[in-house]
């Protein structure tokens, strides 16, 4: 009897990955790529961009991308990747939640590099519920400060290997890329 309950606890275990059916592989979404891109465009010059403009794409793109979500459209770990970027520069903490958990799902269906973006909306979302950030992914420059910041940011409880791990920069590499920012912001306020 023992054994047989054994054997059914081993069988329930391996149950979700043993019996699973898997999804037939489908290509990516071409309109899923297009917002994607159309995002990133968006993003070119951080420091000269019309914020108003971008804040309404980025609206647009999210109420087609959940459209999409919503029909069951997206497929492959690059829609979810793409995804996840477009939520990402969202404007709420629930935004950056789904960016989180559609980055999850690109890394789960074999898109090792969406751990970034699993990373950096988790900061983001850390952010948005007034925690500090945890990998240093995010830099703003708040209205009430001159400069470019990556505070709050909780530069203990992550390890460089662990960010390494993840796709992130570490620490040096965080303090080069807050340098190439400021040089970047100077320049912009040049007439």
């Amino acid at each position: 009897m023992k054994a047989c309950a054994i054997a059914l606890a081993l069988i329930a275990m391996a149950a979700p990955t043993a019996f699973a059916q898997t999804a037939p592989a489908i290509g990516s979404s071409a309109e899923m790529s297009r917002l994607y891109e159309a995002d990133q465009a968006d993003r070119k010059s951080l420091f000269t961009a019309d914020w108003a403009v971008v804040r309404k794409n980025d609206s647009e793109r999210r109420a087609r991308t959940k459209a999409l979500l919503d029909a069951g459209a997206l497929h492959s770990a690059e829609d979810y990747r793409q995804a996840a970027f477009v939520f990402q520069h969202g404007d709420a903490a629930d935004d950056y939640l789904m960016a989180h958990t559609l980055a999850m799902i690109a890394v789960e269906k074999g898109d090792a590099s969406a751990l970034w973006i699993a990373s950096a909306s988790l900061d983001r979302f850390l952010h948005a519920i007034g925690r500090p950030q945890i990998y240093g992914t995010q830099y703003a420059l708040p209205a009430d400060k001159p400069e470019v910041t990556q505070e709050p940011y909780d530069r203990s409880l992550i390890s460089d290997a662990i960010r390494r791990d993840l796709g992130v920069p570490d620490m040096a590499q965080q303090r080069q890329r807050m340098l190439d920012y400021l040089a970047e912001q100077k320049l912009s306020k040049k007439p």
